[in-house]
């Protein structure tokens, strides 16, 4: 049978799923609450493939797919829907993989994001990472910043995305969305020009490399709030990864740099809820006290997280913590819980000590 991408769209979207996945010698997958599902039983042809891929790519974006073996774009479905695709080449064949951008922005009240949030990314200069692996969340809590910094404040917020994924209309502040291969080349390209832009908030999709990192930290340092991306998780990872990308010998500066600059590090992960169908996001929230700061500077992040353990007064909590308490109020599974764990022997014990329905049995 020939698919067709119109349906499989307004499939994805009347079964509320997240992804669609293309593949040779696979039906189409579509990514539904978090499992992975079929959308027919008929495996792609590669010509089936590349005519999907043909329908909604430009001539552009088939062309880089030819030169460098993939291209990512966003695009628009009718008037119901907007898509973060990645074309790529695997075993010689075409795949897509097909993202749905929720139209609406959610609100940081409804996306779980705790309200003491709100004090640190309204400071007026600064970096605060928002990390966690890919289809954590991360576009959606920075768009629900943004949005609530759109709305109460007058800023020229400038975001700098590949592709743009959520639409920001002008509110109190002025808003200019750059978009990366259509608008500017490059990340680091976009930094470097955004400071003649008269921007009082930057943010940056993703910190891809080195160049775009230290263009980001400048930009902290020069008096603006940035907010950024990494795919890490938990915010002793997140440093050290941003340490680690830097030459030996420039890893000390850096090191002060982000002491001095670095705000919030907020880490999340995306779980299935227990019973019914959606997911739910678990935060990991380190806010940068003078404490954590020195930690920093001595490189000494090993022993962050007992400072955000002992930090819940400042709005601190670990990720374990976090599900933790998703998982005694119900919300979650112990597996799901523990799937997702950064300590997991220490879960398995504070989750047999509460004796519920699903927790591990206790060993004699």
């Amino acid at each position: 049978m020939a698919y067709e991408m119109v349906s499989l769209l307004r499939m994805l979207i009347d079964r509320e799923g997240s992804d669609l996945h293309l593949s040779v010698d696979n039906p189409p997958c579509a990514r539904v609450h978090g499992s992975i599902i079929q959308f027919g039983d008929e495996p792609l042809t590669p010509e089936g493939t590349e005519r999907l891929m043909k329908s909604i790519a430009s001539v552009d974006n088939q062309q880089e797919l030819q030169e460098v073996g993939g291209s990512d774009f966003g695009f628009a479905f009718e008037d119901i829907a907007r898509f973060r695709v990645s074309i790529f080449k695997q075993r010689g064949h075409v795949g897509l993989v097909l993202r749905q951008i929720p139209r609406k922005i959610s609100t940081m009240e409804e996306l779980g994001l705790p309200l003491s949030l709100r004090s640190v990314i309204n400071l007026p200069r600064g970096l605060i990472l928002v990390t966690g692996p890919t289809g954590s969340g991360k576009s959606t809590s920075l768009a629900a910043m943004v949005d609530w910094l759109n709305t109460e404040y007058d800023h020229h917020i400038v975001t700098i995305e590949d592709p743009i994924e959520f639409f920001h209309n002008h509110k109190k502040s002025i808003i200019t969305q750059r978009e990366v291969g259509v608008d500017v080349p490059t990340f680091a390209e976009a930094l470097r020009r955004v400071l003649r832009m008269d921007p009082d908030i930057i943010l940056v999709g993703e910190m891809r490399d080195l160049e775009t990192i230290e263009a980001a930290v400048t930009a902290a340092e020069t008096g603006h709030l940035v907010f950024a991306t990494l795919h890490t998780t938990g915010a002793v990872r997140t440093i050290d990864r941003l340490v680690d990308a830097f030459p030996t010998n420039q890893q000390e500066q850096i090191r002060t740099q982000l002491a001095g600059n670095l705000r919030a590090v907020i880490s999340q992960t995306l779980l299935k809820v227990k019973k019914g169908f959606g997911r739910v996001a678990a935060f990991e929230i380190m806010i940068a006290t003078p404490a954590i700061q020195n930690l920093i500077r001595d490189n000494k992040s090993y022993r962050i997280a007992s400072a955000i353990q002992t930090g819940h007064k400042y709005g601190m909590n670990l990720l374990d913590e976090h599900l933790m308490a998703l998982y005694k109020k119900g919300i979650i599974s112990y597996d799901e819980a523990v799937s997702k764990a950064q300590g997991v022997d220490d879960f398995e014990l504070q989750a047999r000590a509460l004796g519920l329905e699903d927790a591990p049995a206790v060993q004699n």
